[in-house]
Formats: C-alpha cells, structure tokens, sequence
C-alpha cells in the first residue's frame, strides 16, 4: 500500500510576498498571468483597490496587491501580494497558498513585459526659444 500523500502546510503568512516593483506594474503582470494560467478562473479585477477575483481548485478568493511605504532613502517601491477571502478576510487557504507559490516565481521574471512607462506632465510653462 501507498501512504497518501501529505499536503505542504500553508505557510503563517498565507503565502504573501513582496516584488520590488510598483503596485500598478505588479498589478498588470499578475492579471496578464492569470488569464493564462490552467486552473484558474478569472472573474473580475478592481484596478482601483489592486484585487482579482479568481477561482482556483474549488475555492474562491482575491489576489490582492498593495503598495508599501518607502522606509529609508533609496528603498525603491515595493508592492505585497497577499490573498484574501470572498468577504475579504486574511485566508490561509491550501489554494491560494499555491497560486500565490505560482505567482512569487513569475511575477519578478515577467514584470519588464508589462511594465507601464512613466510620463511626467508637463509644467505648462512655454519652452524658451534659444538666443
């Protein structure tokens, strides 16, 4: 007889990680990878709130993104990836644990595909004329 296989544990943290990237460029990279990854049931996205509703083995929740506080001088940005319940409560469940495993190994690799330039804007002051 086999013994069955034994589940990895989920990890305190619910399988959390952090990009060294913008909420809104980690945000892009996470959608363009969900809509692409079997298993995964895309179901609706808020931009404004950085969240993803999908279904994964059975079970439904959100992809979150959230934008850190820079902390020292010269941090860079930064951005935590975490999942949430339906409700929108921490969940630790094996499912997002694991789609959140997926996405911690391409988020860092795939995000120079999708990043979004930056455009200042104008002063509006007219540019001088050289003499």
């Amino acid at each position: 007889m086999r013994p069955e296989p034994v589940a990895a544990p989920v990890p305190a943290d619910g399988g959390a990680f952090t990009v060294a990237e913008s909420m809104l460029d980690t945000w892009n990279t996470i959608g363009k990878i969900l809509v692409g990854l079997d298993g995964v049931g895309y179901e609706g996205r808020a931009q404004m709130l950085g969240l993803y509703v999908v279904s994964y083995r059975g079970e439904r929740f959100l992809v979150r993104t959230r934008a850190l506080v820079i902390e020292t001088p010269g941090q860079g940005l930064r951005t935590r990836v975490d999942a949430l319940g339906p409700e929108g409560q921490a969940t630790r469940s094996a499912a997002a644990a694991d789609l959140l495993q997926v996405l911690a190994r391409r988020v860092p690799a795939e995000v120079a595909l999708y990043r979004q330039p930056v455009k200042l804007p104008s002063t509006g002051k007219p540019r001088r004329k050289p003499l």
